[in-house]
């Protein structure tokens, strides 16, 4: 079971990155999207966005995945080890997504994943990656072992 989750994840982060580089192009971020954008340093912007922007692109997309996540409830009753399971493949969901944006974009590729060269990620930036990759993986772990 382990293995199809894994399997899962990945494919299912391998194709929203390829949607996310078909719609941006090598703009991240949204930058170039029509689409509302708060204030930059707003208080949500803070809290749910590390401190990046937040813009409908964002917020939709997340709200759509949330939901699609949670459909599986249509089929079984709520359960706490399901939910776990949600959590942890919406968070490593987002973490490779992320990183296979940058990997598998033309406007990128792995050479470029520095921070340096991302300005979305380089005030949080830590050792080699994006400071949520190392956040959000381990609390990842541990839900979906609960």
């Amino acid at each position: 079971m382990h293995y199809i989750f894994i399997i899962y994840l990945f494919l299912a982060s391998y194709i929203f990155a390829k949607v996310e580089i078909a719609i941006e192009g090598g703009d991240g971020w949204a930058k170039k999207l029509p689409t509302w954008k708060l204030p930059e340093g707003h208080i949500i912007s803070k809290i749910f966005f590390g401190g990046r922007t937040v813009t409908g692109y964002h917020v939709w997309v997340n709200i759509f995945i949330i939901f699609i996540l949670h459909s599986v409830y249509l089929f079984v009753p709520l359960q706490f080890s399901i939910e776990t399971k949600i959590l942890a493949f919406y968070m490593l969901f987002w973490v490779i997504e992320d990183f296979l944006w940058f990997v598998i974009n033309p406007s990128y590729g792995l050479k470029n994943f520095k921070k340096e060269k991302i300005w979305w990620h380089e005030k949080r930036w830590f050792v080699f990656a994006p400071i949520e990759y190392f956040i959000f993986v381990p609390i990842a772990i541990i839900l979906y072992l609960l």
